[in-house]
Formats: structure tokens, C-alpha cells, sequence
């Protein structure tokens, strides 16, 4: 079942659980994670980075869009970190059903003013549009995110909300991307996302989710956090494994090894699924059908 963000999180919100969106970059990564999912029953949200969009050509995600067309678990196919206008339509032109536009990094108002015109032309073709209010931080091994993390203001929530039309939402509270140093611990700033909360009940994303605390992670979904963004913790785990397997045994049939490090990444999306208590939710996306609500 492939359906907009929009439609997948409004589910999650009545329900009040979390979905996870996992950056894919290629066939190995989406299986581990579709395969987790289909076997768990648990909505998810295939993520593609916009440089990874640039890796794979459009005709890949035929393939993917086949898989998650053809399930019946729910699933929403997301463009992550739009860099462009540009970006946003190659996504939509090869069948992705929600993009983000990143301006972050922007002053306010031009932020404001692509978002919107982004949204503008995403719904007139039933796409979902994500915005970015602050700036996640990045630790140093990711593409995404900026060097600090800028907090989302509350007071500017409701403003670009209301101009943007975005359908949801992603917030700086205390994240960045990729691993963290061992020994560090990032801290959540739940008081910030309770104000941010207050102010507006758009579903609201959390980048940078590898590495966060559990409880943490279990808290901020209850305040309003519907969707977290996982892509370095489940492909180290992957890589880490198959790079074990092949300098031990340097056995490079790729047919066998694969599926071995492919395990170790299966169990990590599994943790975080079971953390955001998304598994075994499919169902409630049936319910909404038969009744003839939309999703």
C-alpha cells in the first residue's frame, strides 16, 4: 500500500504512535528494510536522500514503488533533504508520494517563499510537502544538516506553517545526522518540543534519529514527534558486519555475505520500530478503508 505522508501520518497521529523513515540508498538497504516491516506489520517511510537520488536512476524506484505498491502494509515513499524545486521534481516525476524541501539554511522569508511554492505545485498532484524549521547538526559523518544545531522557534511555527502550507514538519530540538562520538549522549529538548507542541498540531519529524537515547525517543513521541529519521545506525550495522564476514573469510559471494550483514541491520530497524511502537499497526490502516475514511 503506497500512500502520501499526509495519509500515513494521520493514522499515526489518532493512534498516537511514531513511524520511521529509513534512508535507503539501494536494493540491500530497502530490503532490509522493507523485509523488516513486512514482517513486523509496521508502517514505514521509505527515505531517499537527494543525494541518493542522484546515485540511483529513476527506473530503481519502479522497482520500488512495485514492492510497496503491491504490500499490505502501509508505506509512504519520501524524498529527504530537497536541495531544490529541481530535486523535488525528479521525486516526483519518479513516483514519490512526499518530498521535503530543506531550506533551513535560508533566511526566513526565502525559506518561507520556496516551501510554499514547492507545496504549491506538490498538491495540485496529491504529493505530500515537508518543511525544515531550524537546523539539525551534523556530527561530522553525514551528508545532511549543517555544522550546529539552530533551535526551532516556537513563535515562527505557526507563521510558516500558515504561509508554507507544508503538511509537516521537521524541528531542531537537540539531533544531528550520522554517528555520534562514543561516549557522547545527545540530549532532547523536550521542554522546546512541548512549547512547539502548544502552538500547532502540524505532525512533527525529527532528524538525526541513530544513536538517541530509547526513553528519550519513547517521550518525544508522546509529546508529538510522528516521525524520526534513521539512516547511519542500520547501515554501520550493515557495514560493519559484511566487512567482518569478508576479512574473515574473505568470501566475497556477495549472494551469501550479503544476507549475513543484511541481519545485523534488520535487527537495529527492528529496535527502532519497536521503540517508536509502530509494529503490528498495518491493520489500522485497513480499518480506515473499509470504513471509507481517508487514511
Amino acid at each position: 500500500m503506497l500512500i502520501t505522508m499526509k495519509e500515513l501520518l494521520k493514522v499515526a497521529s489518532k493512534h498516537h504512535f511514531t513511524i520511521g523513515a529509513f534512508n535507503v540508498t539501494e536494493v540491500s538497504n530497502f530490503k532490509c528494510v522493507f523485509e523488516t516491516a513486512e514482517e513486523l506489520q509496521a508502517p514505514t517511510i521509505i527515505a531517499v536522500a537527494a543525494n541518493e537520488l542522484d546515485f540511483c536512476e529513476k527506473e530503481y524506484y519502479q522497482y520500488v514503488r512495485e514492492k510497496l505498491m503491491n504490500s499490505q502494509v502501509p508505506y509512504c515513499l519520501h524524498l529527504d533533504h530537497g536541495r531544490s524545486l529541481q530535486d523535488c521534481l525528479r521525486a516526483i516525476q519518479a513516483g514519490f508520494t512526499s518530498v521535503m524541501f530543506d531550506g533551513s539554511h535560508l533566511p526566513y522569508e526565502e525559506n518561507v517563499a520556496q516551501t510554499k511554492a514547492i507545496a504549491k505545485i506538490a498538491h495540485c498532484i496529491n504529493v505530500s510537502v515537508e518543511g525544515e524549521l531550524g537546523t539539525i547538526g551534523n556530527t561530522g559523518n553525514s551528508d545532511e544538516g549543517g555544522a550546529d544545531i539552530v533551535y526551532t522557534q516556537p513563535e515562527e511555527v505557526v507563521d510558516y506553517v500558515a504561509k508554507t502550507g507544508v503538511d509537516t514538519l521537521a524541528i531542531a530540538i537537540g539531533t544531528s545526522h550520522g554517528l555520534y562520538p562514543e561516549g557522547f549522549k545527545p540530549v532532547l529538548q523536550l521542554d522546546l518540543l512541548k512549547r512547539i507542541r502548544a502552538v500547532s498540531d502540524i505532525p512533527l519529524v525529527l532528524h538525526g534519529g541513530s544513536g538517541q537515547d530509547d526513553e528519550q525517543v519513547r517521550q518525544a513521541s508522546k509529546i508529538g514527534i510522528q516521525k524520526i529519521n534513521v539512516a547511519s545506525e542500520y547501515k554501520a550495522a550493515y557495514s560493519y558486519e559484511l566487512n567482518r564476514i569478508i576479512t574473515e573469510t574473505k568470501d566475497f559471494k556477495f549472494a551469501i555475505t550479503m544476507p549475513k550483514a543484511m541481519a545485523a541491520a534488520k535487527a537495529v530497524v527492528a529496535h527502532k520500530m519497536n521503540v517508536f511502537g509502530c509494529i503490528d499497526k498495518a491493520y489500522l490502516y485497513y480499518e480506515n478503508l473499509r470504513r471509507g475514511e481517508e487514511a
